[in-house]
């Protein structure tokens, strides 16, 4: 018997570069990786999988999502505005596989990165419900028990989804099931057909409510940070990097100054962290120090230590892209120390966004780690010993 042909299964994530609610958000960091690399790390650890494609108007999320491995299909645009469908999305990147090799798949999943714990195995369970139990469209979507209410004309509470003059136990009630707004999946003939993703058959994939966060606001975001170090695997010890950026004030000092009489500024500085310093330019990791200020006590700090230094600095952020460009680092290798709100665009765009222990608690939510010291009090050097434990366990392999 000849065999049954194997279904082909696209996934699809869009991820325009804009975004009203959160600015950047599709790159925002949660737990280790930006949201658009944590959705390409599940779809590629899902089984049944075939290709993922990333439909974007953005070269910053375009050059992350090759990083992962991601296919990348630059979105025309006409559909990078914020008022797009995600179907009209689907449709364009079906059009554009229609003529390529493998041709148009069998099963296409819309996949939004703004759900930032997506498991492989939600994926797979999409999949096999339409490929294996003949459903044509299913979803992700959380069990809830809410007694839902809405205002009516004057105001006032209007009961939806119950009787408000019962209230019965919890599980008493049937469930009822949100989406998450995660996975869905389509059979391609049905979607060209009806031009949307619920159609036929409707099959539910239910996840756990730790799963069901949905990041549309920085309240959202703050959430899902939290939670990352919940459930998130525990990260190894030691930071495996190539290089090290650090801010100055705050990181390498105590972020106060000492003023002489004739005005000029004298910083204290921790001997330890020169120590580290020194270690890891034996070890060939490049240190370079970004800073805004523009005083010569940096320059000096920075020749003492045989770093690197970028000061009197405007963009932090396009300084250090430029400076990543130049040193051919890829920045999901190189980690990024700071303290301050000027820190946190660096931050985003480094594998290892780092918080010294005194960092403003902004800083601190978006860092990967948050150091035990304080800057100008050992915290550079804790880094260098976390990235030279990184190196002797590469080394020792």
């Amino acid at each position: 018997m000849p065999e049954t042909p194997k279904t082909r299964v696209l996934a699809v994530v869009p991820a325009r570069g804009g975004s009203k609610g959160v600015p950047g958000k599709n790159l925002a960091q949660v737990g280790d990786a930006p949201l658009i690399a944590r959705a390409i790390r599940s779809l590629a650890a899902a089984a049944r999988v075939d290709q993922v494609v990333v439909s974007t108007d953005s070269g910053d999320i375009s050059a992350v999502a090759r990083a992962g491995g991601a296919t990348v299909l630059p979105r025309p645009p006409e559909l990078s505005g914020d008022s797009v469908s995600s179907e009209a999305v689907l449709r364009h990147v079906l059009d554009e596989m229609r003529d390529t090799a493998d041709g148009e798949p069998d099963v296409v999943l819309l996949v939004q990165c703004t759900s930032p714990f997506i498991a492989p195995e939600t994926v797979d369970n999409v999949i096999s419900l339409i490929v294996d139990g003949g459903w044509d469209c299913a979803f992700t979507a959380v069990r809830v028990h809410e007694f839902l209410w809405r205002r009516d004309t004057t105001g006032g509470a209007l009961a939806v989804n119950h009787d408000a003059s019962f209230r019965p136990r919890r599980q008493d009630r049937e469930p009822e099931y949100r989406e998450t707004g995660a996975v869905y999946g389509m059979r391609v003939p049905g979607f060209r057909t009806a031009g949307h993703r619920f159609f036929g058959r409707i099959g539910l994939v239910e996840t756990p409510a730790e799963h069901a966060v949905e990041i549309d606001t920085p309240e959202d975001l703050a959430i899902a940070r939290a939670l990352a170090a919940v459930i998130d695997p525990p990260p190894h010890t030691g930071i495996d990097v190539d290089a090290v950026v650090t801010d100055f004030d705050g990181v390498h000092t105590d972020d106060t100054a000492i003023v002489l009489q004739d005005g000029s500024e004298g910083v204290v500085v921790s001997r330890s962290d020169g120590a580290g310093a020194a270690r890891l330019k034996a070890a060939g990791i490049p240190l370079m120090i970004l800073s805004v200020e523009q005083n010569p006590v940096v320059a000096a700090r920075a020749r003492k230590l045989g770093a690197a230094v970028l000061h009197g600095v405007g963009d932090k952020a396009a300084v250090l892209k430029t400076w990543l460009a130049e040193q051919r680092l890829d920045p999901a290798r190189v980690a990024y120390v700071g303290n301050d709100l000027r820190d946190l665009e660096c931050m985003a765009l480094v594998g290892w966004p780092v918080a010294v222990a005194d960092a403003l608690p902004e800083v601190r939510r978006a860092a990967r780690l948050v150091l035990t010291r304080p800057g100008g009090a050992g915290a550079v050097r804790e880094l260098t010993d976390l990235v030279l434990d990184a190196v002797e366990r590469r080394n020792n392999r």
